[in-house]
């Protein structure tokens, strides 16, 4: 019997986007309603002393009034020993009275719920129901009566209401003769705070939309910046690329889409030798401008991300840029250095290398044809002529290529290394000659940087008189020694350099040949033949665009790779 594996039930979370649409939610929605309540409370308050005091005004209007005053003072206890008028028994005076017309006006006037006048007893002279004339008031009068004005929410028989007291005084006088009250419904108050908050509530509906709306808008950005990615996928993203750019051995620059550097490897900093914040634009690193201009082709084309060889300081680089997109959107542009100075200083040392054993080869090719010479002569039984032809091929010396004052150089690498180029140049059918100033007497001690120097210049300088327009096709190198400095001048019977050429030709990219097969193509040779004479504290010079042979004559000071001499 085959059992089925258990389905285990996994909660299934909300994405933090979510999380945070419905936490800014709820926090929008809880702080509106302390805000609406809050506005409730003091609203209903405002509304409440706004008709307390306007009820106060209309209660001072009537007991500021001399008809009110005299009556009150008729009606009044202490009426100076005359004869008091009883309000009890005067109720249908007090109806058709000048105070009663006078309470009602007000009222009518100011929509007031009722305007009453007593006595200092509190006995009623005016009411809007004149059954209660002459009776006493359903309130306390007593701090009216006592000269104070009294604001009150008060419960009485005309029902709930909002009340103001004033006290009356007798004509030119400061005595109380009774108190004169005005009010309104504290329902029609209620009406009025309701009405308000309506539209407050209406407000509030349409804030707590706008904070949704606003927190939703805030998550769909929140899900485009982040590309989709979770929190959890974030922080996986950034521990792998941690891993990954500080675990390989190529430099890795990333710039953004408005050309900010927001990614930078040590690996990068250190080969292309600049440092600067993350987040700066890219033209305030100091880049070579061939890596700049290698990271601004790849977006203007899209990124072919064909390696391009440049240097910075001493070193050789290769250098790609390719654009990067996801989901229909531009993410900027990622540039990679690879360390290429090994390689192009094994490449030299092979070129040297190739380059003897292409002379040997040629030695040993010529020496054949002698020996066959000299084997044939002796074979014939001419003896005389065989050692006459000896003699001849003694005084050429063990070379396959004379190069006259090549004995002025004392160091074994440097004239194995001039006889190579020598046999090279005749190949090419130009002619390597040794300058009258030549004179090296110490072994060479960085051979590996002086053969790039020398090397680089004396191709340039073979191609350049091998394609020139002049008959005479010939290469003229110098060797001198300052201590330990070497002087390198190299003239050839080239076309010679533009003048306005003459920096020109140390830029990276600029050649006259067409682009070989190495990455990136030409442009290299001496640029990184300066780079390295300035990194050794010499220099590398086109002295004269045109010079004696009719060509181009560069000097090269290398300080420091010759051996001192005590």
């Amino acid at each position: 019997m085959k059992f089925s594996r258990p389905v285990r039930w996994r909660r299934r979370r909300l994405r933090l986007r979510t999380q945070v649409l419905l936490l800014q939610s709820a926090v929008v929605a809880l702080a509106l309603t302390a805000a609406f309540g809050a506005f409730a409370y003091v609203n209903d308050q405002h509304v409440e002393r706004e008709y307390q005091l306007r009820a106060l005004g209309v209660a001072r209007t009537v007991a500021a009034n001399p008809v009110v005053r005299a009556q009150a003072a008729r009606y009044s206890v202490s009426a100076d020993g005359r004869r008091r008028a009883r309000a009890e028994q005067d109720v249908a005076a007090l109806a058709e009275g000048p105070v009663q017309a006078l309470a009602q006006a007000a009222r009518a006037r100011t929509g007031s719920l009722f305007v009453v006048v007593t006595d200092d007893r509190g006995v009623r002279l005016a009411h809007p129901q004149k059954s209660q004339l002459g009776r006493m008031v359903s309130t306390d009068p007593s701090r009216a009566l006592a000269g104070h004005e009294v604001l009150d929410h008060d419960r009485a028989h005309l029902g709930e209401e909002i009340v103001a007291k004033v006290p009356v005084y007798a004509p030119h006088s400061r005595r109380v003769v009774g108190e004169a009250n005005a009010g309104v419904a504290a329902s029609h108050v209620h009406d009025q705070v309701v009405r308000v908050l309506l539209v407050g509530l209406a407000c509030l509906t349409l804030a707590l939309l706008v904070g949704v709306l606003a927190s939703a808008a805030l998550a769909r950005r929140w899900r485009r910046l982040t590309l989709g990615l979770e929190p959890e996928e974030l922080v996986g993203l950034v521990q792998e690329q941690e891993a990954v750019l500080h675990g390989i051995g190529d430099g890795v620059l990333a710039l953004d889409a408005r050309e900010r550097v927001t990614v930078v490897n040590d690996e990068a900093r250190r080969l292309l030798a600049v440092d600067g914040p993350a987040g700066a634009p890219v033209a305030e690193w100091g880049l070579p401008p061939r890596v700049l201009a290698v990271a601004r082709a790849a977006r203007s084309d899209g990124g072919s991300g064909e390696p391009v060889v440049t240097t910075a300081g001493e070193r050789v680089l290769v250098v790609s840029a390719r654009r990067v997109r996801r989901a229909d959107r531009d993410l900027g542009t990622l540039v990679t250095v690879k360390d290429r100075t090994d390689v192009e200083s094994l490449t030299r040392q092979l070129d040297a290398v190739q380059a003897m054993g292409s002379a040997l080869r040629a030695q040993r090719h010529e020496f054949g044809n002698r020996l066959h010479v000299v084997a044939g002569l002796v074979h014939g039984g001419h003896l005389a002529q065989a050692a006459r032809y000896l003699e001849e091929l003694t005084g050429t010396g063990s070379a396959s290529v004379s190069l006259p004052g090549l004995d002025a150089v004392d160091d074994d690498y440097l004239r194995t290394f001039l006889r190579a180029k020598a046999a090279q140049a005749r190949e090419k059918g130009v002619e390597l000659v040794l300058g009258e100033g030549t004179w090296v007497d110490s072994p060479v001690t960085e051979p590996v940087d002086v053969t790039t120097v020398l090397g680089n210049l004396l191709d340039n300088a073979v191609h350049a008189a091998g394609e020139g327009g002049r008959p005479a096709r010939q290469v003229e190198v110098e060797l001198m020694t300052q201590d330990t400095t070497l002087v390198i001048t190299v003239a050839d019977s080239g076309d010679g350099v533009p003048a306005d050429r003459a920096e020109a030709v140390f830029e990276e990219g600029f050649s006259t040949k067409e682009g070989g097969s190495v990455p990136g193509g030409r442009g290299v040779g001496l640029a990184l033949v300066r780079q390295i004479a300035r990194g050794r504290g010499g220099e590398v010079e086109l002295v004269a665009p045109g010079g004696d042979l009719g060509g181009a004559m560069f000097v090269a000071r290398l300080p420091d790779v010759l051996k001192e001499t005590w």
